[in-house]
């Protein structure tokens, strides 16, 4: 598994992460929402039919590990060098940004004394940081163990969907997006974050709509899309770990140009050069 750029969760989002209600996000994302989105009705499958949701999981695994197996990612964990200190599991849980440390938490309210518990005192310290205090060789060897064992697997599915993939999707549907849409968003967030600064996801979103209008105020889809796209690729741009664009622009512009505004299969693309596709 070579060191792709993973999520851009930035460390000033940390104490954030760590104080606020992992609801917050969706709060944030529903408010922000217009008025007129209560009254979109979208056709097709939504992102989170679990087919789509699969497919999602896939493209995002194919950007962030060389591979369409993202559930052979559950043991990931490295230190890839961007300054979050281990970066981990299916959706790259960070030591240093808080949500590594909410997964092991809530690993431990579904199962006391697993293998990872004993790190939390840990995981607090380094919060905000990218120290391997109290962790190093030790700490990998027991997520991978941990990788192992379905509670654990569950745990990451969990917070993978209540910090990211269900504020993604439901803002994306109240902004009268179908699943391309909802996948932008969810990848947006996967690599930016939450939040409302210019570098995270309320940010980006922001930006795109001074440019255009989403379906949901009676703008056209392709062109809120396309312009949601340009301001991620702003953001992207500002960060050396996240400069390549192509998971944008051989990926979600692939399939915006071909009017693929329901994801579906066949789906061909590019990441840093490797070619992937997803047949059915």
């Amino acid at each position: 598994m070579r060191p792709q750029p993973r999520r851009a969760l930035r460390l000033a989002l940390a104490a954030a992460l760590v104080a606020a209600p992992l609801t917050a996000a969706a709060t944030s994302a529903a408010q922000a929402a217009p008025a007129a989105s209560a009254s979109v009705r979208l056709k097709g499958a939504g992102l989170d039919d679990p087919h789509k949701k699969d497919i999602a999981m896939q493209l995002v695994s194919s950007a962030e590990n060389s591979s369409l197996d993202w559930k052979a990612q559950y043991k990931y964990i490295e230190d890839i060098g961007d300054g979050r200190g281990y970066t981990a599991g299916i959706i790259g849980f960070c030591s240093g940004t808080g949500d590594m440390l909410d997964l092991v938490q809530h690993y431990t309210d579904l199962k006391p004394g697993n293998v990872l518990a004993k790190y939390l005192p840990a995981l607090r310290k380094v919060n905000g940081s990218d120290s391997h205090a109290g962790l190093g060789t030790a700490f990998t060897r027991d997520w991978a163990a941990a990788a192992k064992d379905p509670a654990f697997q569950q745990a990451q599915n969990d917070e993978r969907d209540r910090v990211y993939f269900n504020p993604a999707v439901d803002q994306a549907k109240a902004d009268g997006l179908r699943a391309l849409g909802q996948f932008a968003y969810y990848d947006a967030i996967v690599m930016h974050g939450p939040g409302n600064s210019s570098d995270s996801f309320g940010g980006i979103r922001a930006a795109a709509m001074k440019k255009a209008r989403t379906p949901a105020q009676g703008g056209d889809e392709a062109t809120y899309l396309k312009a949601f796209l340009d301001a991620r690729k702003v953001v992207m741009k500002k960060e050396a770990a996240h400069s390549d664009t192509s998971r944008v622009d051989t990926e979600q512009l692939v399939f915006l140009n071909a009017g693929n505004f329901d994801l579906n299969p066949p789906l061909k693309w590019k990441v840093y050069g490797d070619s992937y596709s997803i047949t059915s």
